[in-house]
């Protein structure tokens, strides 16, 4: 079928869901470390804490992909997930700055990551399906715009808060400038997901017989769990198939990628109680100063996030210029030193310069790594290879997520304000490790990727993008127009 070309705000309608993904994501990448803390963790019991992301990402991501490929019915294919992940998302964010205790807050971000995941994996796919060839690019910019308007104006609602005189804290502890970002955080993932769901419509399978089909031949007269288990079952045998053929670009790409992922994690968990204890000066969480820290990091991550939105844009054309490789090298570069930086500063208005070096760093790493990756895979099997690529994001936080809590109380001892800064560093030290291993990494990607086949492959293989619920922006070097 030659599917139509949307408007403007055809598309932007279609997008607009991804702003309260964002939003969501944004509030708990900045937000959860500090929630722990007031609740009685010390800075070595974080990384457990967070295990809760990647452990949900692991396995909900292959599960509701392979799913909502085969899935029709009155709400069409990708919008039923929308719509289920939003309420259940919802409902985590609302009550998440009521926790009374640290197991309370630890389910809830289960079930926020969980139902985060079951919305946000659809939407990539969502794009193929609505959009021809030539608008696909238009798709991913729109995505990417709202990217930066959800997560920007997350991670800056505390702060927003506190300007406008909002003060005190729940009987827990937790500041009422994280509660109250949290409550409407709830009410914007919501509502932005109700409005794609109920002002875009989905083209029904070409041939639904066929669809009928294939459906039974992975399914069989599975229902209920049971479905659930025969889908697992056909993803292990299709990984480990796909496992033993690997290319050699994706082995060389899959190191950059698990010392990037260690970086980043060691950020988001770190970064937040670092500007508290060491820009801020904090002595402990029932320090005044401790909130005002927090709600400066969400300010500094809203920098990031609008950098990586301005950026996006211009990597194309360096990359055309230079190379692939010359680009996500520098860019990793800039975010190793950024992060390396806060070792240095003490001034909360300096503090933010250093996120714009990891703000070129995450745009890159949302697109370079998947341009260089496609042209060295076989187009047939490009969705299973894409969710293997994953597994180099979440091994390397579920590894920190286990292991760094044990490594900080080795060397800095229990309930040590110094350790999140040295964790930040470490964060940078990886980036840097990673950009060199980027340099061995063989390019040899054809700009010409056959869309058609991609199309083709993405529609009948499981697709499991990155556990951060971003889509890869459009690099122009794999969507020609």
């Amino acid at each position: 079928m030659q599917k139509p070309r949307l408007s403007f705000w055809q598309i932007w309608n279609m997008s607009f869901g991804f702003m309260g993904i964002q939003f969501g994501w944004g509030l708990q990448l900045a937000n959860m470390s500090g929630i722990y803390t007031y609740l009685g963790a010390s800075p070595d019991d974080v990384p457990l804490l967070w295990l809760a992301g990647p452990m949900t990402g692991l396995l909900v991501q292959p599960i509701i992909g392979s799913m909502s490929d085969r899935t029709w019915n009155r709400l069409g294919r990708r919008r039923p997930y929308f719509l289920v992940g939003a309420i259940l998302a919802s409902i985590a964010l609302f009550f998440m700055p009521d926790s009374s205790a640290l197991w309370m807050a630890a389910s809830l971000l289960w079930i926020l990551d969980a139902s985060i995941n079951v919305s946000m994996e659809p939407f990539r796919a969502f794009v193929a399906d609505k959009l021809n060839v030539n608008q696909r690019t238009a798709g991913f910019v729109m995505q990417s715009f709202f990217i930066g308007i959800g997560a920007s104006l997350a991670n800056a609602l505390p702060w927003l808060f506190r300007q406008y005189g909002v003060t005190g804290t729940t009987p827990s502890g937790i500041p009422l400038t994280v509660q109250y970002s949290f409550k409407i955080g709830a009410v914007v993932f919501l509502l932005s997901v109700l409005w794609t769901v109920f002002t875009t419509r989905e083209y029904p399978p070409e041939n639904l017989e066929e669809f009928e089909r294939t459906r039974r031949a992975t399914y069989g007269n599975a229902t209920g769990i049971a479905k659930v288990f025969r889908v697992v079952a056909e993803l292990l045998r299709e990984i480990s198939s796909a496992f033993g053929n690997m290319p050699k670009t994706m082995k060389q790409l899959a190191v950059v990628q698990f010392f990037t992922w260690l970086g980043l994690f060691c950020m988001w968990m770190f970064f937040g109680l670092t500007t508290s204890y060491h820009v801020f000066g904090a002595s402990n969480s029932d320090d005044t100063r401790f909130a005002l820290g927090q709600e400066w990091g969400g300010n500094a991550f809203a920098i990031y996030s609008i950098v990586c939105f301005a950026i996006a844009f211009l990597l194309p054309k360096i990359a055309a210029a230079t190379s692939r490789k010359t680009v996500h090298t520098f860019s990793l570069i800039c975010g190793g030193l950024g992060l390396v930086s806060v070792y240095f500063i003490q001034d909360k208005w300096v503090l933010l310069v250093t996120m714009v070096g990891v703000g070129i760093a995450w745009a890159s790493i949302l697109s370079m790594p998947y341009a260089i990756l496609s042209g060295a895979l076989p187009a047939a099997r490009m969705g299973v290879y894409m969710g293997i690529f994953n597994f180099f994001i979440v091994i390397p936080e579920i590894i920190a997520s286990i292991f760094f809590g044990r490594i900080i109380r080795a060397i800095f001892g229990e309930n040590s304000t110094a350790a999140p800064l040295y964790m930040v560093i470490a964060g940078g030290v990886f980036m840097l490790i990673a950009a060199a291993f980027v340099t061995i990494v063989r390019d040899v990607a054809d700009v010409n990727v056959p869309e058609a086949e991609v199309l083709a492959a993405d529609a009948h293989q499981p697709l499991i993008p990155p556990l951060t619920a971003q889509p890869v922006p459009s690099t122009g070097l794999i969507d020609k127009e």
